[in-house]
C-alpha cells in the first residue's frame, strides 16, 4: 500500500519520486530483519538517485543478514506543503512505513547547500531536531560523505558522523546495535561503545572551547577512552570490497541515467583547491578483471542504455586502454553507449572518444581552473597552455566544434591579468579552430567556446583551508571583468560565458569552514522556511543574512578572514590522511608559485602511507 493516496499523487509534480519498487529495488520479509536503516539523500530524487555512494551502501547493507535498507529523499515543496497540511509522516519508498520506526536514519552530506534539507527530512519524520532532544526509539541519526570531514556547523543535528568509506565498519556498527537491542540498552549507552569503532564521531561526547576572539582554543572528548583524534576509514583492498552491480533503475529520468562502474578512487594530480583529491588518497585502482566482471553484470543486470567511468581523473587509471577496448566491443552488441568523464584531453583520449560518441552531439570539456599559467601554478593544476591548446588542436581536426571550459574565479594569489587571460584563452582557443578547419569543412561556419566560472570556496583538508574568501561583490566584480574581456577578444561572437551564483557561493564558504556555533543559524534559517537551498527558486539570501545577524554569527569571520599558519581548525580533530603540515607546505608553495609534482612522479610525503596501501607502496614510490 503507498504511503500518499491516489489524490495526492495526481496533485504533484512527478509522482514517481515517491511510490518506491524500481527494478532491482529490495523488499525484504520484516520478521526476518532485526535492524531498519533508512539510507537518504537529502534532495529530490532524481539527483539523489544518481549518486553512486548511496547505491553502493543500499547493496552493502541489503547484503547483510538481518538488515533492510530502504530510502528517502527530501519531498519537493509541493508535496512537503501537503504532508504537513494533512500530517502526513516522511516515509522510506520500499516499504512505504515511516522512517521514524526504523532504527537508523543514514544522510549522505554531498553538498553544504543542502544543511536545512537536513532539518526538513527529520522534521517530516517526526524525528526531533537536535539530538538532545531524541529519546529512547527515535532513530539514530548518522551522517557520512565529504561534507562530515567537517560535521561542526551541523553537529547538533546528528547522533553520530561515519568518518571515511562506509565499506570498513558498517557491519560491527549493526552487530553492536544487534546486541544493544537485543539486551535493552539504552540509546546513549549504544552511541558512547559507536564512540570507541574507530571511524565513528559522536559530537554529544566532544566539547569545543574557543578563544576570545572567537577561534577554536581546543576540542575535549568527554573522557580518555575516546580518541582525541579520529582516522577516515578507508578500503585497501578495492578488489573485494561490495560493489553493486544490481544498481536501481528509476521510473523516471535521473539526472544522470546510466550504470556507474567506479575504476579507482584517489587522484595522484594534488591540485591545492580539491578537497576530493586529498579526502580520498591514496589512490587505489580497481582490478581489470573485476572491472569486466562488473561492467557485465552491470549490463545484465540493469538494461540502461549508458555506461560511465567513475573516477576522479579516468586518465590516470593505468589499464584504461584495456579496459576501454573491452567496453567498446561489449557495449556495441548490446548498444550500450560509453561516457567517459575526468579525461585528459590528448590523442589516446580522442581517439576513444571518436569511437563512443556521436561527435555531431558531443563537446569537449577543459579544465583550466585559471586563465594564467602562473595561476595555474599557484593551484598545481598540472596544465599548460601548449598542452589545452594542442588538445583543441587535434579535437578540431577530429571533428569536434563545440568546446566546454571550466574556471574559477576568487582563487588566492589572483590579479586582474590571470581574469584578463580567461578570455584570451577562449580566443586563443577559436582561433586554433579557425586555422585548423578549412572554411569548407566547418559545421555552420564556426566552433562554440563555452566559457563558465565557479566561485573559489577553500575548503578543509586542502592546502586553500587558510585562504581568505572573496566578498559576493568582489565575485561579481571578477564575473564582470571576465565579461568585458570575452566580449573584447577578436573571436569573441564564438564564446559564450556563463557563471555562478555569488550569494549561494558566500553561504557555501560560511558552511564550509564552519564552526558548531553555526547550528543555531541553520536551525533558525530552516524555521523561518529555507529548504532546497541549492536551488536558485527557494534560496533566499535576504533571510541567511537577517538570520545571522539575529544569531550574532559574523559572515566575515568564516569567509574573508585570513588564517594563521597555527591556527586550531573545526576540524582538526579528524584525520583524513593527508596531515596538516603537507598542507601547510603546499600553502607556502602556492605564494611562491611553486608547483610540486603529481604522485607516479614524485612522492611528497602528504602521509596517506600510513594506511599501508594504494600507490603509496607501488615499487618506484615506496616511502623510505
Amino acid at each position: 500500500m503507498l504511503a500518499l493516496s491516489d489524490d495526492i499523487l495526481m496533485r504533484i509534480d512527478k509522482p514517481a519520486r515517491y511510490i518506491g519498487h524500481e527494478y532491482n529495488a529490495v523488499i525484504k520479509d520484516k520478521a526476518d530483519v532485526d535492524v531498519r536503516f533508512c539510507m537518504c539523500f537529502p534532495d529530490v530524487y532524481e539527483i539523489g538517485m544518481s549518486h553512486l555512494g548511496i547505491q553502493i551502501l543500499y547493496d552493502m547493507f541489503n547484503r547483510m543478514d538481518g538488515v533492510w535498507c530502504e530510502r528517502t529523499y527530501s519531498p519537493w515543496p509541493d508535496l512537503d506543503k501537503i504532508m504537513r497540511e494533512e500530517n502526513i509522516p516522511l516515509f522510506a519508498l520500499e516499504s512505504q512505513e515511516p522512517i521514524k520506526n526504523f532504527d537508523f536514519l543514514g544522510i549522505t552530506l554531498q553538498y553544504e547547500m543542502c544543511y536545512t534539507n537536513i532539518l526538513q527530512i527529520l522534521d517530516l519524520a517526526g524525528i526531533p531536531l537536535t539530538t538532545d532532544e531524541r529519546k529512547d526509539g527515535d532513530p539514530i541519526v548518522i551522517g557520512g560523505g565529504p561534507c562530515s570531514y567537517n560535521p561542526e556547523p551541523i553537529a547538533d543535528f546528528f547522533d553520530m558522523f561515519y568518518i571515511g568509506e562506509g565499506e570498513t565498519r558498517y557491519k560491527e556498527l549493526m552487530d553492536l546495535y544487534k546486541r544493544f537491542k537485543k539486551e535493552g540498552k539504552s540509546r546513549d549507552e549504544f552511541l558512547y561503545e559507536a564512540a570507541h569503532i574507530p571511524g565513528m564521531y559522536v559530537p554529544k561526547f566532544y566539547t569545543p572551547y574557543y578563544n576570545e576572539d572567537g577561534t577554536l582554543k581546543d576540542f575535549v572528548p568527554m573522557d580518555e577512552s575516546l580518541p582525541k583524534k579520529i582516522v577516515k576509514e578507508i578500503v585497501l583492498d578495492f578488489d573485494k570490497a561490495p560493489y553493486p552491480t544490481k544498481q536501481l533503475v528509476p521510473f523516471m529520468r535521473a539526472t544522470q541515467e546510466r550504470m556507474v562502474l567506479e575504476i579507482q578512487r584517489g587522484c595522484i594530480r594534488g591540485c591545492r583547491f580539491c578537497q576530493a583529491g586529498q579526502l580520498y588518497r591514496p589512490v587505489r585502482e580497481k582490478n581489470i578483471e573485476t572491472l569486466k566482471k562488473e561492467a557485465i553484470e552491470l549490463m545484465e543486470y540493469t538494461g540502461e542504455e549508458e555506461i560511465s567511468l567513475s573516477s576522479l581523473s579516468s586518465s590516470d587509471y593505468q589499464a584504461l586502454p584495456e579496459l576501454v577496448d573491452f567496453l567498446i566491443t561489449e557495449c556495441k552488441d548490446r548498444k550500450v553507449n560509453i561516457s567517459l568523464p575526468s579525461l585528459r584531453i590528448d590523442a589516446f583520449s580522442l581517439d576513444v572518444m571518436s569511437k563512443v560518441q556521436d561527435i555531431k552531439k558531443s563537446s569537449l570539456t577543459f579544465a583550466p581552473e585559471a586563465g594564467s599559467q602562473r595561476l595555474r601554478n599557484v593551484i598545481n593544476k598540472g596544465l599548460t597552455e601548449e598542452v589545452i591548446l594542442e588538445g583543441a588542436r587535434m579535437a578540431f581536426k577530429g571533428g569536434w566544434t563545440r568546446v566546454k571550459l571550466y574556471f574559477m574565479l576568487g582563487q588566492p594569489f589572483e590579479t586582474d591579468e590571470d581574469i584578463e587571460g580567461i578570455g584570451k584563452l577562449s580566443n586563443e582557443i577559436a582561433k586554433v579552430f579557425f586555422e585548423t578547419v578549412p572554411k569548407e569543412e566547418r559545421v555552420n561556419g564556426k566552433v562554440q567556446i563555452v566559457s563558465s566560472t565557479s566561485f573559489f570556496v577553500p575548503k578543509p583538508f586542502t592546502a586553500f583551508q587558510w585562504a581568505p574568501m572573496c566578498t559576493k561583490e568582489e565575485f561579481l566584480d571578477k564575473a564582470y571583468k571576465t565579461r568585458v574581456g570575452i566580449a573584447s577578444q577578436l573571436n569573441q561572437k564564438s564564446i559564450k560565458y556563463n557563471w555562478h551564483e555569488a550569494d549561494v557561493t558566500v553561504l557555501e564558504g560560511v558552511f564550509a569552514r564552519g564552526d558548531r556555533k553555526l547550528s543555531k543559524a541553520i536551525l533558525a534559517a530552516y524555521k523561518k522556511g529555507c529548504i532546497f537551498d541549492a536551488w536558485s527558486e527557494y534560496f533566499s539570501y535576504d533571510t541567511w543574512l537577517e538570520t545571522f545577524k539575529e544569531c550574532d554569527i559574523d559572515i566575515d569571520f568564516y569567509t574573508t578572514r585570513k588564517r594563521e599558519d597555527d591556527e586550531l581548525f573545526p576540524w582538526d580533530f579528524l584525520d583524513c590522511g593527508v596531515n596538516k603540515e603537507f598542507l601547510l607546505r603546499e600553502w607556502h608553495k602556492a605564494a611562491e608559485g611553486v608547483v610540486s609534482p603529481n604522485c607516479k612522479v614524485q612522492c611528497q610525503g602528504c602521509g596517506a602511507a600510513k594506511f599501508g596501501g594504494g600507490i603509496c607502496f607501488e615499487a618506484k614510490n615506496k616511502v623510505q
